[in-house]
């Protein structure tokens, strides 16, 4: 063997091992950049929100700890830029904190991350059926009202939303707007303290009223249509920047609330800075059907964390060449 035959072939080696090097060393466009997520304490959230956080891992995000704070903490938090998003951000539901916290100028909010969820009032049947109870306005006869007594004081007892959800806001407008002030106690507090009340009232047999959202667990336990049914309202009432919108669904029925999504609500100047979060943010999207399928499992026992990692590890396994194209085209956009 020559000599510059030898080194021909140590050139093309140390070429190659390059090439083989800048391949597997291939830089993330998320490396050496923290990010913090941000979500309710509302336990049935953190299966979205870490699924969110793994396609962030995966683009080479710092993904710190999620922190769990109050709604309008959230959104305060990401417009000043102490947090980086929010995984579930309801709309239009929350269209008011997005609003009042800087709207679309602090904000990035792109796609819809979970579509189709649905909320509004709801009683046992067989207490509607007996009493022909089809729409809340009816609670307006104390009569009726008291029906749904549970501590004694004449008045109807109304599970409702935890203070400073964007359902308080909702409920507390309704219940002036179709008069049920007088009849109507709005019971707020932790509501899976409250609901987990309400449950076994029903089980007791006693007559219920409560608010409630899909996807949840509660749906599963007390079914609509088999032992509870969903009250329409007389006619749309909404706070703030929704009044006038009407709440009528496609199918005629009118609840009172909105079809709502979950968005992905980030820091806008995050969102400029890296094009492959904010390409992330605006594509992945999550079947409310699995939502509801993980929260159930938390009902039924399997709450703890390490539980819900389980979950996620077992809903990315199983959808893995799309979450695999969630990371692609996100890369993409960062090239």
């Amino acid at each position: 063997m020559t000599l510059s035959w030898k080194k021909a072939v140590l050139t093309a080696a140390i070429a190659s091992t390059a090439v083989s090097t800048s391949v597997w060393a291939e830089k993330l466009p998320g490396e050496g950049v923290s990010v913090q997520p941000v979500q309710s304490t509302v336990a049935e959230e953190t299966f979205q929100t870490l699924i969110v956080n793994r396609a962030l891992e995966a683009l080479g995000y710092d993904v710190q700890d999620t922190k769990e704070v109050d709604y309008n903490v959230a959104y305060t938090s990401i417009a000043e830029g102490d947090a980086t998003f929010l995984t579930v951000g309801w709309f239009p539901l929350h269209a008011d904190k997005y609003t009042m916290s800087g709207g679309d100028e602090k904000f990035y909010r792109k796609g819809q991350y979970v579509s189709g969820a649905a909320q509004g009032y709801l009683i046992d049947k067989k207490t509607a059926d007996k009493y022909g109870i089809t729409n809340i306005s009816q609670l307006s006869d104390p009569k009726v009202a008291a029906l749904f007594d549970a501590d004694g004081d004449g008045k109807a007892d109304l599970t409702g939303c935890n203070p400073g959800w964007g359902c308080e806001l909702v409920i507390e407008e309704q219940l002036d707007a179709y008069k049920l002030r007088d009849t109507v106690e709005h019971n707020q507090g932790n509501y899976a303290a409250i609901i987990a009340d309400t449950i076994s009232r029903y089980k007791k047999g006693d007559p219920v009223i409560y608010y409630t959202w899909t996807p949840y667990w509660v749906s599963g336990v007390l079914v609509p249509g088999k032992d509870v049914v969903w009250l329409e309202v007389p006619f749309s009432a909404l706070p703030g920047e929704r009044k006038g919108v009407d709440t009528t669904l496609a199918n005629g029925k009118n609840y009172g609330f909105e079809m709502n999504s979950m968005r992905i609500v980030a820091n806008k100047k995050f969102a400029e800075s890296n094009p492959a979060a904010a390409k992330l943010f605006e594509i992945i999207k999550l079947d409310i059907n699995a939502v509801s399928a993980q929260n159930m499992m938390m009902s039924e026992g399997k709450n703890s964390a390490s539980d819900i990692e389980a979950h996620v590890n077992g809903w990315i396994k199983a959808n893995q060449a799309t979450f695999d194209s969630w990371v692609a085209e996100a890369k993409q956009a960062a090239l």
